[in-house]
């Protein structure tokens, strides 16, 4: 078990941190026809904006309550009753994430009284869901919005069932932040080898996969799981969740629906994969497809092919906690070692890492506590290069955002063939800045 420090700094120079507003913006691009309503100022909203367009290369749907001086000081509800009806009016979305920034809830706005009230005085926007979130910017981080966004989304669409197995053939798949449209498309593809239907919350496989759709530009999400389809979950045979930030909404939705749910930390390594077919099998009685076996056998020998670069390797990680979980399980398995863990929020499943500790804070620790445990590689989002850059070390791009490279969210990491390509990776990158020791010279030895 891993000791948690936690820092307690005046200053953040170098920060790791993605704001809970962040987070939750993206798992309503997971929704089909929804869009995120961010309630701040402008800037807020186009700052959060920069990042997600410049990870994906996609437009993303994103708009502003735009508070300015006065409402600052006066209040916001107005710009938010009016933000609501226009944008049911223009776009009429499925969906409409209301978001909360550090601003209106240093304020105190109430977003739940605001709903309640624009659906009062706005009957004719009656097929638009509006679910608001808190996501002050103090409290929490990524994951942790992404988390509160899936959890208002369950408790205001998701109603108590009492029909489980209605729909035989189809399990709930809970998707954490870290999972990117390759790694859904190869948890639907498993689900599918067994028979059953995948029901994914939320589904990014579709709205940000990076195609190229039927029109230039659309003011809502391209994609994701259809409202009618989301309330069908307590008709469902089980219940997936992938994903230890996605624990308290796993509680929340078996409390809704009262089906059996299997817990993953992750799908990378040999043993997590192993468990989630298995749990296939069990769920649909029927045995592991010979692709799958194949897959798990070519991973075998990626390990056995890399354990000769990532053996005794040190590195240095610091990403959130469910990337953070995987990424070491997964280096651990090849016999890696993490020297020095990062994490940007405080939790719970931290304390699971098997590494000495994992320090609350930001790539500043990472780099100090890299430089002093003589870390080989680095592992980090592209805010971690000048870090790199200064360690002299290699930088393993993961986690978000990725702005410095082109198909991260392609880069399939689940599964047996993404732990495969995984390893590789970090082998490579081993090996490519490998340092021979130099050839010693006997002075005894006569000069030629």
């Amino acid at each position: 078990m891993a000791e948690l420090i936690k820092l307690n700094k005046a200053l953040v120079t170098s920060p790791l941190k993605n704001s809970a507003c962040l987070g939750a913006a993206l798992a309503f691009q997971g929704l089909g026809r929804s869009i995120a309503l961010m309630h701040g100022s402008q800037g807020c909203t186009a700052f959060a904006k920069v990042f997600f367009v410049r990870h994906f290369r996609e437009p993303i749907p994103l708009q502003t309550t735009a508070m300015d001086q006065v409402s600052s000081v006066m209040g916001g509800d107005d710009n938010v009753l009016q933000a609501l009806d226009t944008l049911c009016s223009k776009n009429k979305p499925s969906v409409i994430g209301l978001l909360t920034t550090g601003l209106v809830e240093t304020q105190g706005s109430d977003i739940q009284r605001l709903v309640r009230e624009f659906k009062t005085h706005h009957p004719e926007h009656k097929n638009t869901a509006v679910v608001p979130v808190s996501t002050p910017d103090f409290s929490g981080g990524f994951e942790q919005g992404y988390a509160a966004a899936l959890e208002a989304i369950i408790d205001s669409e998701i109603k108590v069932s009492n029909e489980q197995g209605l729909r035989k053939n189809q399990v709930n798949v809970l998707a954490a932040a870290h999972l990117n449209a390759a790694d859904l498309e190869f948890i639907r593809e498993s689900i599918e080898s067994f028979g059953l239907r995948a029901l994914i919350l939320p589904d990014l496989e579709h709205s940000l996969d990076g195609h190229l759709g039927q029109s230039d530009y659309s003011a809502l999400s391209a994609g994701g799981v259809a409202l009618d389809d989301l309330r069908s979950a307590g008709q469902s045979t089980a219940t997936l969740v992938i994903g230890a930030s996605l624990n308290n909404t796993a509680d929340k939705l078996h409390v809704k629906t009262g089906l059996r749910d299997w817990r993953f930390n992750n799908l990378m390594g040999l043993d997590n994969v192993d468990r989630w077919f298995a749990c296939l099998a069990e769920i649909s009685g029927r045995e592991i497809a010979l692709k799958w076996r194949r897959h798990r056998a070519q991973l075998l020998d990626a390990m056995l092919d890399c354990h000769f670069m990532c053996g005794k390797a040190r590195i240095a990680i610091a990403t959130e906690a469910d990337l953070l979980i995987a990424w070491q399980e997964l280096l651990n398995s090849v016999g890696s070692e993490v020297v020095a863990a990062v994490a940007p929020v405080s939790c719970p499943s931290l304390k699971e890492l098997s590494c000495k500790r994992v320090i609350v804070g930001d790539f500043s620790e990472l780099e100090k506590e890299a430089r002093q445990e003589q870390a080989q590689l680095v592992m980090g989002s592209s805010h971690a290069l000048a870090s790199a850059e200064r360690l002299k070390l290699p930088l393993m791009r993961i986690g978000f955002p990725l702005h410095d490279s082109l198909g991260a969210f392609r880069h399939l990491s689940s599964g047996y063939r993404g732990s495969q390509l995984c390893l590789f990776d970090v082998a490579n990158l081993l090996l490519q800045n490998h340092k021979e020791l130099p050839v010693y010279s006997s002075y005894l030895r006569a000069s030629p």
